[in-house]
This record gives C-alpha cells, structure tokens and sequence, in this order.
C-alpha cells in the first residue's frame, strides 16, 4: 500500500489511543469501552505493521 493509507491508519490509532486516554482518565471508566478500543487498537497497529 502507499504511505498515504499508512498515515491514515497512524491518525486513526493516535485518535483511538486519545479515546483510550478520555475514558481512562474518567472518574469510572467503562472496562468495556476501553477494552474495545484498545481490540481496536492492535488491530490497526498490526495492520500497520504489515506495511
């Protein structure tokens, strides 16, 4: 793939790890949530990492 769905992926795994952040930083985070982001979160950096 070309570097431009590269960049796309990094943005999309900055924003996931920003909700990561939010949620965790609540005064009850939702377990839930956050480890659906974070599923979210190794599947596009293992995406990443195949380029």
């Amino acid at each position: 793939m070309d570097s431009s769905h590269v960049s796309a992926l990094q943005l999309k795994h900055a924003g996931i790890e920003r909700q990561i952040h939010e949620e965790m930083s609540r005064p009850v985070p939702d377990a839930a949530v956050v480890q659906a982001l974070k599923k979210r979160k190794l599947r596009l950096k293992e995406e990443i990492g195949r380029f």
